[in-house]
Order: C-alpha cells, then structure tokens, then sequence
C-alpha cells in the first residue's frame, strides 16, 4: 500500500494540476477515520469529526491561497485525479494496518518489514514502466538521501511509532501540517526565501487548529 501511494501520486502530478492532487490525496483522514470506525471499532467523536473536517478544509485553502490552478494544468486531468485519489485510498490503508500490526510488533522490526517490502515493490512497479533507475547524476543521490533521512527515516517512522498508542485518524491527520511545514522551510531556506501570503498563513493556522480539536484529550488525573 505504501509503495502504490508512492506510485500513484507523484504520477499523478505527471497529468494534473498541484493543485487537484494535493486536495485529492488530502482526502485520506477522512478515509482513515470512516474505515477505523469500521475495521478497528476506532471511532472520532464528533469533536474530532470537526476537526478532521476543519483540517482539511485548511489543507484544500492552503493550496488555492498558495495560487495553484485548482482547475487546469495537465495533460491527463481524469487520469491524474484518479491516481490522485488512489494515492488517498492506499496511504489510508496503510495507516489503517500500521495501527492494527503496531499493537503486536515494536517499531523497529515493524518499519524493516514495511519499509523493505515498499522497496521491492516500488523495484517491480519501476521495472514494469521501464523506469531508468541507473546511472543517476550526484545531485539526484543527495536528493535521495535527504528524503530518506527526512520524510521516511523521521517522518514515517515517527507516525509510525505514534501509531502503537494513537488511533490511525489522529495520526494520519498530522499529515495535513505537511504544507504548513513546507511553507516554512520555504521562507526560511536562504535559497528559496518565499514569503507566505497573508491568506496562506491564515489557511495555516486552519490546518493547526483543526489538528490540535482532532488530539484525543487526556481525561483529568490522566
């Protein structure tokens, strides 16, 4: 699932605005929260069914105050949206089985099996469009380092350790502050230095919000 997720949304941006792939692939806590309802009896309560609405209510603002074409830009706009929405679906089952796998099996052995299986199967997705995977200039392998140390290594591997004590929505949901993140390294990093707009930064703080009324609250004395 992780590997398809992967796949299916970089493709998608091959053939769809930023824009439409964000707010698509943006769907995936709402997907968590319905099917853990169903599969692990993991309900939100209406508080955090507010908060997962608000959330990703920022998340879709935060891409259009950005001003990407929500409704253009690409080649193959059915095409790329339906990738897109895989990418939801499959980033959504994955938390879903962290969250049932990770009550049984530490973090360590846990992320070696995922991670692992990922690899190979992302191997036989490239070998099957006949992706060039070799040679790769120097500047590529910094990039890919980078990504792994980053997202994966403390990304994923951070939610997935949450996944052992939290519900998969809650953790998934912490996934919407990507964007926010991303436009502060964007106006921190000396060699991009974007200044976010005033709309973008509000949008932001819609994404926070509705993340922090999402947060299971600790019962008093707890």
């Amino acid at each position: 699932m992780l590997a398809i997720h992967f796949w299916s949304w970089n493709t998608s941006l091959l053939y769809t605005s930023i824009a439409a792939s964000v707010i698509l692939v943006n769907l995936q806590p709402a997907i968590v929260a319905v099917l853990s309802s169903v599969w692990l009896h993991e309900t939100p309560t209406r508080r955090q069914w507010t908060g997962i609405g608000v959330a990703m209510a920022g998340a879709a603002a935060v891409v259009f105050a950005g001003g990407a074409d929500a409704a253009g830009g690409g080649s193959r706009p059915l095409l790329g949206n339906a990738l897109a929405l895989v990418g939801a679906v499959t980033a959504a089952l994955y938390y879903l089985t962290g969250r049932r796998l990770r009550t049984r099996l530490d973090l360590v052995p846990y992320v070696t099996l995922v991670y692992g299986a990922c690899l190979a199967a992302l191997l036989v997705i490239a070998l099957l469009v006949d992706a060039p995977l070799l040679p790769q200039p120097g500047r590529e392998w910094a990039i890919f380092a980078g990504l792994a140390l980053g997202p994966m290594l403390l990304g994923h591997t951070g939610m997935n350790w949450a996944l052992g004590s939290l519900p998969a929505y809650v953790v998934n949901l912490t996934v919407l502050g990507e964007p926010v993140g991303a436009i502060l390294l964007g106006a921190l990093l000396p060699g991009i230095r974007e200044v976010p707009t005033l709309g973008v930064v509000a949008a932001g703080s819609v994404v926070i919000a509705g993340i922090l009324m999402a947060l299971p609250r600790r019962e008093a004395g707890g």
